[in-house]
């Protein structure tokens, strides 16, 4: 294995202080293991905190600021946070207006975020939670009951962070993020499995001619496994998963996020999207607005997701919202 790194049974707690002491807007609780907005809290907002196992960046850590997140828990490497850290996050951040846990659908992340909530119910602090779980390659998986929840997480944090920065409720906010989830669905691909610095080999092995289809973010199998194909068929193939679980009308507007696992360069991002754009403009549908990069990854897998949001006037304009966060940033 050759990392940058010091010892691995660090490289959460370094990787912490190195995104703080880039990120001075940011602050960190080394004690909890959390960051959070330095501002925060902000008296009559509705915060929002996120969090999930490290190995995933810019996701969670690197979308905490104005417009996003108000805090996230980075457990350590595919390991969710435990619900004392949790609870210390949404204390930290709670103005008086409820705090939304965003979780993504895994088994530890579901059972930690519900005591975490819990918690803070019997300390006064009111908690409503988003699950997302947009993957529609596997109805259950190694480390979850149901869909997992992977690229949408993104456009949950980014829509429902918009509305809470602009003033709303508690149970507006919820349920703008419930419906974007509702309106998502991803697929992925691995070429290669991503290493955690513990282990320090990678998680799965393909022969070289091999895909897995329909890969879990943190490399936990999909579908099945499968020769490797051009790219145009592998997105027909991913979309037309994502279409019949999430139908999309001629004339709908959607917003595409092609997002790399890690490891895949912006050249074949970008090669993918073209395809990407290319199905859905012969089936009618209107890409409003689209992302392509690495925001939700597994380590250095050599792989990529796509998911595909349905829009409204509404969630299309809260996208849109000013975000200053270290992985997401546009506007004012």
């Amino acid at each position: 294995m050759k990392k940058f790194i010091n010892d691995p049974s660090d490289v959460v707690a370094e990787a912490l202080a190195g995104l703080a002491a880039a990120h001075p807007e940011l602050r960190v609780d080394t004690a909890e293991q959390y960051l959070a907005r330095a501002d925060a809290p902000r008296p009559g907002k509705v915060a929002l905190v996120s969090g999930g196992g490290s190995g995933h960046e810019p996701l969670h850590g690197g979308f905490v600021g104005p417009g996003m997140l108000d805090a996230a828990c980075p457990g350590e490497v595919f390991t969710s946070p435990v619900p004392d850290q949790i609870l210390a996050a949404t204390k930290a951040v709670d103005g008086g207006a409820g705090v939304v846990h965003v979780v993504k659908n895994y088994t530890g992340d579901v059972m930690n975020f519900r005591m975490a909530a819990e918690l803070a119910a019997d300390e006064g602090v009111t908690v409503e939670t988003v699950l997302v779980d947009d993957d529609v390659a596997v109805e259950n998986s190694t480390w979850t009951a149901g869909r997992r929840g992977t690229g949408a997480t993104l456009l949950v944090e980014k829509i429902a962070g918009a509305l809470a920065e602009e003033g709303g409720k508690l149970a507006e906010v919820a349920a703008i993020g419930r419906e974007v989830n509702t309106a998502s669905a991803s697929f992925a691909y691995a070429l290669t499995a991503g290493t955690t610095p513990a282990a320090g080999r990678p998680g799965f092995d393909l022969p070289e001619d091999e895909i897995e289809v329909g890969v879990g973010i943190h490399g936990e199998p999909g579908r099945r496994r499968e020769k490797l194909r051009p790219a145009r068929d592998l997105v027909r193939s991913a979309l037309d998963a994502i279409l019949e679980a999430k139908p999309v009308d001629r004339g709908d507007r959607v917003i595409v996020l092609v997002n790399g696992l890690g490891g895949t360069p912006l050249i074949e991002l970008y090669l993918v999207y073209g395809e990407v754009a290319t199905v859905l403009a012969e089936r009618g549908v209107e890409i409003s607005r689209r992302l392509v990069g690495n925001y939700v990854t597994s380590l250095d897998m050599a792989g990529l997701s796509i998911t595909v949001t349905r829009v409204t006037d509404e969630t299309l304009r809260l996208f849109d919202a000013p975000v200053r966060t270290p992985g997401l940033r546009w506007g004012a």
